[in-house]
C-alpha cells in the first residue's frame, strides 16, 4: 500500500511538473500573441491559422504520436528491466523520425502553393513554407521527449517546452515586425494592396517556430548525451544473453503498430480544426458573407478565442503525456487497483483545474481581451463564453484517450475520434446552413465534438478497466466552487471598475480574488485534501500556508 502511495505522488509530482511546463509555455504564448497580433493583425492571424493547421496535419501524420508511443516501450521495457531494449527502441524511433519528418518537409516545401488554396487561403502559402524545417526537427525532439517520459521523468521536457516558448517568442515577434515592414515597403512599391505585409508578418511569426524548436532540441540532445553515457555504462554490466534483446527489426514493426493507432487517433481527433476551416470559409463565402468578415471571424477565431482556451486545455495534454507511460507500467505489471487509482487521480486533478478556468474566462472574456489585446469588439468575447464550456470536455477527452492508449486499447480511441467527428461535422452543416450560425457554428461544433469524445471513451475504459470515476469530490465540489467564484469574480470587477475605472487593474484584481475564493471553497468543501494538494511540486508549502490561515 505504501507502495502505491508512492507511485501515485510521484505520478502526480510528474505530471504536475510537465503541466506547469504546459501553463507557464502557454502564458508565454499567451504574451507574445499580444504584440505578434498588433503587428499582423487579424488577416495576419487568418493567414498564421491557416498555415498552422496545414503544419499541424503533417505534423500529426509524421511524428505527433511519436512521445506517446516511444514512452509507452519504454516505459513497458523498463518495467521488464530491459535495458539494452530500450535503448534500440531510442535508436530505431530516430531513423523513424528523420525518415518520417523529412518526408513532411518535403510535402511542406514543394506543394505549400495547392494545400493553402484549399483552406481558400493562398496569402499564408509563404507561412507554411517557412515551416517546413519545423517538421523534421519536432520529429526528432518528439523521440527524446517521449525517451524521457517513459524513464519516468518529465523534467528535461519540461524545461524544454519553456526553453522553446521563450525563443519562439522572441524570434517570432522580431521577425513578424521586420518582414510586416518589408510587406509594407515591396506592396508600396509594386503597387499592391492585397494584405502583402499581413502574409510576411506571419511568415516572419511562423519563423520563431522553427527557432524555438531548433534551441530545444539542441537542449534535449545534450542532455541525452550525458543521460545515456551512465546508461550504457548500467546496460553494459548486464550480458546481452540474459537480457532477451529484441531485434531492430520487430522494434520497427512494434513501433508502427504503436504509432499507426494513435496517428489514427490524434489525427482524427485534430483534423476537426482544418476540416472546420476548410469549410467554414468555403461555405461562409458561398452564403454571401465577404471575404473580409470571414478572415476577421477567422483571425479572431485562431488568435485569440484559441490561444486563450487552450492554456487550459495544455494542463490535460500535460497530464496526459504524464499518465500514459505511469498507466502502462501498471498494466503491464497487472495491477489494475493502480491503473484505476491512476486514472481516477489523474481525472480530479484536472477537473481540479478545468471548472474555474472555463467559469473565470466565460465571466472576465471582454475584459481579459481588452486587458491583452485591446479589443473591445462584442464579436471575441461573444466567441470565448461561447467555447468556455469546451475546455472541460476537451480535457476530460484528451485525458481518456491517453488513459485508453495506457492500457493498449490503442484501435478504440480511434474508433470513438472517428465516430465523434463525423457528429461534429453533421452539427457543423447543420449549424450553418439551417441557424446561419456563421462563426459560433465552428464554435458549438466543436465543443459538442470534445462532449462526444467524453461520452465514447468513458464507455470503452468503464467496459476494460472497469472503472467509475467518483463524482462528488471529481466535478460537483469543483463546479460549485468555480460557480461561486465566478459570482464573486464578476462582482469584484465590476466593483473595482465603479472605483478606479481602469480594465487592467480590476480585471488583475479580480484574477486574483476568484484564485482565493476558489482554494478557500474547494478546501472547505472537501474537494482536496492536504495529502493530495502536498503531492503538487510547492504543494508543502501550501498545506503549511492554508493550515495558518485555518483554512485547512
Amino acid at each position: 500500500m505504501a507502495d502505491r502511495k508512492e507511485n501515485k505522488s510521484a505520478f502526480l509530482v510528474q505530471g504536475s511538473i510537465l503541466a506547469i511546463a504546459s501553463v507557464i509555455s502557454r502564458i508565454i504564448g499567451l504574451v507574445y500573441r499580444v504584440p505578434l497580433t498588433n503587428i499582423i493583425g487579424d488577416d495576419g492571424n487568418n493567414y498564421y491559422g491557416a498555415a498552422f493547421d496545414i503544419y499541424n496535419i503533417l505534423l500529426l501524420i509524421s511524428s505527433y504520436s511519436l512521445p506517446l508511443a516511444v514512452s509507452k516501450l519504454v516505459a513497458a521495457r523498463m518495467a521488464k528491466g530491459e535495458r539494452l531494449n530500450v535503448l534500440r527502441v531510442l535508436r530505431g524511433a530516430l531513423v523513424f523520425a528523420f525518415v518520417t519528418g523529412s518526408i513532411a518537409f518535403f510535402v511542406v516545401f514543394y506543394f505549400a502553393d495547392n494545400l493553402t488554396a484549399l483552406l481558400a487561403t493562398p496569402e499564408s502559402y509563404l507561412a507554411l513554407r517557412v515551416l517546413g524545417p519545423t517538421l523534421l526537427i519536432v520529429a526528432v525532439m518528439g523521440v527524446i521527449r517521449g525517451f524521457f517520459q517513459g524513464m519516468g521523468t518529465m523534467v528535461p521536457s519540461a524545461i524544454s517546452q519553456v526553453l522553446e516558448q521563450i525563443v519562439n517568442a522572441i524570434v517570432s515577434v522580431a521577425c513578424a515586425y521586420v518582414l510586416f515592414n518589408y510587406g509594407l515597403t515591396t506592396a508600396a512599391l509594386l503597387g499592391n494592396s492585397e494584405k502583402r505585409a499581413e502574409a510576411f508578418g506571419a511568415a516572419g511569426g511562423t519563423l520563431g517556430t522553427g527557432a524555438g524548436a531548433l534551441t530545444a532540441l539542441i537542449f534535449l540532445v545534450l542532455i541525452l548525451v550525458i543521460f545515456l553515457t551512465a546508461f550504457k555504462t548500467n546496460v553494459k554490466k548486464i550480458p546481452a544473453r540474459k537480457q532477451n534483446v529484441e531485434a531492430y527489426s520487430s522494434i520497427m514493426v512494434l513501433l508502427i503498430f504503436t504509432i499507426v493507432p494513435v496517428l489514427l487517433s490524434t489525427t482524427i481527433y485534430n483534423i476537426s480544426s482544418i476540416l472546420d476551416q476548410g469549410f467554414f470559409k468555403n461555405i461562409a463565402l458561398s452564403q454571401g458573407y465577404s471575404e473580409d468578415d470571414v478572415s476577421l471571424w477567422w483571425g479572431v477565431f485562431v488568435g485569440k478565442y484559441k490561444v486563450l482556451i487552450n492554456v487550459p486545455i495544455a494542463l490535460a495534454s500535460a497530464l496526459a503525456a504524464s499518465a500514459v507511460p505511469s498507466i502502462t507500467r501498471a498494466f503491464t505489471a497487472k495491477d489494475m487497483t493502480l491503473v484505476k487509482q491512476k486514472i481516477e487521480s489523474a481525472l480530479r486533478f484536472i477537473m481540479f483545474l478545468a471548472f474555474p478556468c472555463a467559469v473565470g474566462l466565460f465571466v472576465l472574456a471582454s475584459p481579459i481581451l481588452i486587458l491583452l489585446f485591446g479589443d473591445s469588439r462584442e464579436i471575441g468575447a461573444s466567441m470565448i463564453k461561447a467555447g468556455a464550456l469546451s475546455i472541460i470536455f476537451y480535457s476530460i477527452s484528451t485525458l481518456s484517450n491517453a488513459v485508453l492508449q495506457g492500457i493498449d486499447k490503442m484501435a478504440l480511441p480511434v474508433r470513438n475520434a472517428l465516430a465523434a467527428l463525423v457528429l461534429h461535422l453533421v452539427v457543423l452543416f447543420v449549424m450553418m446552413f439551417g441557424f446561419d450560425m456563421n462563426i459560433y457554428a465552428v464554435i458549438w461544433s466543436n465543443t459538442l465534438f470534445a462532449l462526444f469524445m467524453c461520452i465514447f471513451n468513458q464507455i470503452s475504459i468503464h467496459r476494460h478497466v472497469k472503472f467509475t470515476q467518483e463524482i462528488k469530490k471529481t466535478f460537483i465540489y469543483p463546479a460549485v466552487s468555480s460557480l461561486v467564484m465566478g459570482v464573486a469574480v464578476y462582482a469584484i470587477y465590476t466593483l473595482s471598475m465603479n472605483l478606479c475605472g481602469i480594465n487592467a487593474i480590476s480585471t488583475v484584481f479580480a484574477i486574483i480574488t476568484g484564485i482565493a475564493v476558489y482554494f478557500v471553497l474547494i478546501t472547505r468543501l472537501g474537494g482536496i485534501t492536504a495529502s493530495e494538494l502536498s503531492s503538487f511540486p510547492g504543494g508543502r508549502t501550501m498545506v503549511a500556508i492554508l493550515r495558518k490561515c485555518r483554512i485547512m
